[in-house]
């Protein structure tokens, strides 16, 4: 979807570094828990700043890779807790085979639906906010994004550590409609 000034333009799956989810321990080349000069390096050297707000009331520092089409969130010692693909230019994370970035968040959420329904769906499948599913086993809440008249999947995938409380473990405007 294009505008004049590109602001909606959507990153074909083509144009997209493809990176794989190893529920709470990888994404890509990132790791659970690393500290942000770490990330820096596994992300080949490309930055991230801190937003504005460095600390919110849970303690969570919110930094920003636009170029990449990430937002990390870093838990006391700095540790890397959670990170939000962007559904417009983010890498395409897989996780079971499914490609979770960019896509119609009806099919995702019938798919994660779907998941719960052959494990436990009183352990599996819960909802963050207004109505957004989120998988217990593989520490994903499938947040949503517009492009321009659409709405398009936002994952963010969480540490265990975070999945333990995923409203509370980030800021509020993680999980926000963007």
């Amino acid at each position: 979807m294009f505008d004049r000034w590109g602001v909606w333009d959507v990153l074909p799956d083509s144009g997209r570094r493809r990176w794989s989810l190893e529920p709470f321990e990888t994404v890509g080349p990132l790791r659970f828990g690393m500290r942000p000069h770490q990330v820096t390096r596994a992300l080949g050297g490309i930055a991230h700043t801190p937003q504005a707000l460095p600390q919110d009331r849970c303690g969570t520092v919110e930094r920003e890779c636009w170029q990449l089409g990430l937002t990390f969130y870093y838990g006391r010692g700095e540790r890397l807790r959670g990170i939000a693909v962007d559904a417009l230019k983010g890498p395409q994370v897989y996780a079971d085979g499914t490609a979770l970035v960019g896509r119609a968040p009806s099919e995702l959420e019938q798919w994660v639906v779907g998941r719960s329904e052959i494990r436990d769906p009183f352990c599996e499948l819960f909802y963050v906010g207004p109505g957004q599913p989120g998988s217990a086993s593989l520490g994903v809440v499938i947040c949503v994004q517009r492009a321009g008249d659409r709405l398009l999947t936002r994952p963010v995938l969480l540490s265990a550590e975070a999945m333990l409380a995923p409203v509370s473990s980030l800021p509020p405007d993680a999980w926000t409609t963007r």
